[in-house]
């Protein structure tokens, strides 16, 4: 798997998951205890309770992000943190053990090692974020980058060649949705409603995310 491809698959993944969650009408209140966060992890990792996973993003991926923009990370690198911790939550809830630690505990210790992880890939360091709680769980994020990426091409080959150009110039080059209206000669609302509609298709090839 290639670097870019890996990429591609984060930000794709991540703006799924983002949309998914956003789209799930629930309320969140301004804080969620210890006892309420560890139960809505549970019913994620017993339940695949869509519900729950959208209170436990709503709550935590602002957290994330300002935690990461208070490391030194500029706005888009911690949003995109913040989805793929979220996204790990989703995939990896299963793992998370109360006896071990709290829930946020084991949420932060997954987007902290996401952050190693980046700065790793850049050949440099990044500034030590302030603590939060004791950081002790790890997160498998090297093979479950590779199963991304397979299930990703997976289910890009079930788009049509018209959807599955825009989203590669959309994630894959970064192109701006004018940009991309322009390469192909299309309306801009084109472009836009093809992205829309590409993602939702996605979604559901993808199956089990949230």
């Amino acid at each position: 798997m290639s670097k870019h491809e890996a990429k591609f698959s984060r930000r794709l993944q991540g703006q799924i998951l983002r949309r998914g969650a956003l789209l799930t009408p629930v309320d969140v209140p301004a804080s969620l205890d210890a006892a309420a966060q560890a139960r809505l992890l549970g019913l994620v990792a017993t339940a695949r309770d869509r519900q729950a996973f959208a209170m436990l993003f709503k709550y935590f991926a602002p957290r994330l992000k300002a935690f990461h923009m208070r490391a030194g990370l500029a706005e888009t690198a911690a949003e995109e943190l913040a989805q793929e911790t979220m996204l790990l939550l989703w995939r990896k809830a299963e793992s998370f053990d109360p006896a071990r630690a709290g829930a946020a505990t084991w949420v932060f210790a997954i987007t902290r090692n996401l952050r190693i992880d980046l700065a790793r890939r850049r050949r440099g360091s990044l500034p030590e974020p302030p603590p939060e709680e004791d950081l002790s769980p790890s997160a498998e994020t090297l093979s479950l980058e590779a199963e991304r990426a397979e299930r990703m091409r997976g289910a890009l080959a079930t788009l049509s060649e018209a959807h599955r150009r825009v989203i590669e110039l959309s994630f894959f080059s970064e192109a701006p949705h004018a940009s991309i209206a322009t390469a192909l000669n299309l309306p801009l609302g084109t472009v836009k409603s093809r992205i829309r509609l590409a993602l939702l298709r996605l979604r559901d090839a993808l199956g089990t995310e949230p």
